[in-house]
């Protein structure tokens, strides 16, 4: 087979090793890896998957469905870097070298700091070793888990909805509904897409969110984010969120970011932050929202129930700038999509989720 024959089988292979890997349980601890074994002449010996914690690795799975000695001299096309640890499970680099294959094409480097290193070790063995292939892709589908690993946190999204004055809520208090159904929607829509939802106490007292996922009639999605409340605040033994269907993590709020590092160490590896303003400001402030998310309203408000309160703001050159990702019409209202454009200090969080 010529060079680029063999580059086109192997791109070719590392897409369907993507399909593979989407095939993994999306949430948890581990990332969801494909696997496809290449003989000389390009056809697919095999094929392999992670499917959980605890279970055999995509490298693994692949080599498990070839006899012995069936993948001498073999190509592994893998979608992250071959770890190089033993937890649950063996190093996948040991288990490459040792069935013999002669080279790993993989997409993206693993950044985890006891698994990394796979690459060399297949080197140093003697193994032909390239990485970067359909690395964009595999970057992509991995975010939340790569972001997770590289910063020992989830990936935190900030949404609040407002009028256009940015009022979160009239002077009485009442706030639902600001927006219409078509933005509510797409609200729920994203909750079950995070691995977790989270609030502060005083939206729970205020409020009594359920902090599920629905559809247009009610009915639960199949996907349900974790409860997590921020506070220190005792709350009702009937609050809605007692009765999720996912038990609820409590988290004091005292320190926001020791506070994402136990989250990611429960394996949640995006955080979707929904309420109410004490809360949503106090990760603005602290430079913890890697993505914000505005509902508009077409409607005035004014009063004081602002979406957002104190940022530690003095002056407009501190101003927090973000750069627009999207803006997109939801029935009658506006949704802004926003990322920080540099990480502000972070602010001192202490405290900052008891009125929340």
């Amino acid at each position: 087979m010529t060079a680029g024959n063999a580059h086109r089988a192997e791109a070719q292979a590392m897409r369907r090793a993507l399909e593979l890997a989407a095939r993994g349980p999306a949430r948890g601890i581990n990332p969801r890896v494909g696997c496809v074994l290449l003989a000389h002449d390009g056809s697919v010996l095999a094929e392999g998957w992670h499917r959980g914690a605890g279970t055999a690795h995509a490298e693994v799975d692949a080599l498990s469905k070839v006899p012995a000695g069936g993948a001498t001299g073999a190509t592994a096309i893998v979608t992250l870097e071959p770890c190089n640890h033993t937890g649950r499970t063996g190093p996948c680099s040991r288990a490459l070298i040792d069935a013999g294959v002669s080279r790993v094409v993989y997409a993206v480097a693993d950044p985890g700091d006891a698994s990394s290193g796979g690459a060399d070790t297949l080197r140093a063995a003697g193994l032909d070793v390239q990485g970067g292939v359909l690395a964009g892709e595999v970057e992509a589908f991995l975010g939340d888990w790569l972001f997770a690993t590289r910063h020992r946190r989830p990936r935190v999204t900030v949404k609040w909805a407002s009028s256009l004055d940015g009022r979160a809520a009239a002077a009485d208090g009442s706030s639902q509904w600001i927006t219409g159904s078509t933005a509510r929607a797409d609200v729920h829509r994203r909750r079950a897409e995070a691995e977790a939802i989270a609030v502060g106490t005083g939206t729970v007292l205020a409020d009594d969110p359920a902090l599920t996922a629905r559809d247009a009639d009610g009915e639960l999605l199949a996907h349900q984010p974790v409860p997590v409340v921020f506070g220190r605040r005792q709350l009702p033994a009937d609050a809605r969120v007692a009765k999720h269907p996912l038990a609820p993590i409590r988290l004091d709020g005292h320190d926001l970011g020791a506070d994402l590092r136990r989250l990611c160490e429960r394996g949640i590896r995006s955080l979707f932050v929904e309420g109410g303003p004490t809360l949503a400001s106090a990760f603005l402030a602290a430079g913890l929202a890697d993505e914000v998310l505005v509902y508009l309203a077409p409607a005035l408000l004014g009063g004081p129930r602002v979406a957002i309160g104190d940022l530690g703001v003095p002056t407009i050159g501190d101003a927090l700038r973000f750069d627009i990702a999207a803006v997109e019409r939801l029935g009658a209202d506006l949704l802004v999509v926003a990322n920080p454009v540099a990480t502000p200090a972070p602010g001192n969080a202490t405290d900052h989720t008891e009125g929340n």
